[in-house]
């Protein structure tokens, strides 16, 4: 008896470790989506001031270099919780 309930619990542990990794990938839309309007707003400003095209595409790669880092962050959880707990 003692031996299934073990072998339940850790199927139910097992469950929300894939429930909370695939919750924490959800983040890696999000940031997709963020670097869809970045780049976006790029074109619609070099299109509206062709003249501040190169500051605007300096902006636009620090736009894109946070919102890449927080889809790695979201990524380094989904592996942790799938891997190291």
């Amino acid at each position: 008896m003692k031996k299934r309930e073990q072998s339940t619990q850790n199927e139910m542990l097992e469950g929300a470790k894939l429930i909370g990794a695939g919750a924490a990938t959800i983040a890696l839309a999000g940031a997709a989506v963020g670097i869809g309007n970045v780049f976006s707003s790029l074109i619609h400003s070099v299109a509206r001031n062709p003249s501040l095209a190169k500051q605007l595409f300096g902006y636009a790669i620090l736009g894109f270099a946070l919102t890449e880092a927080i889809a790695l962050f979201a990524l380094m959880m989904a592996f942790l919780i799938s891997f190291v707990f």
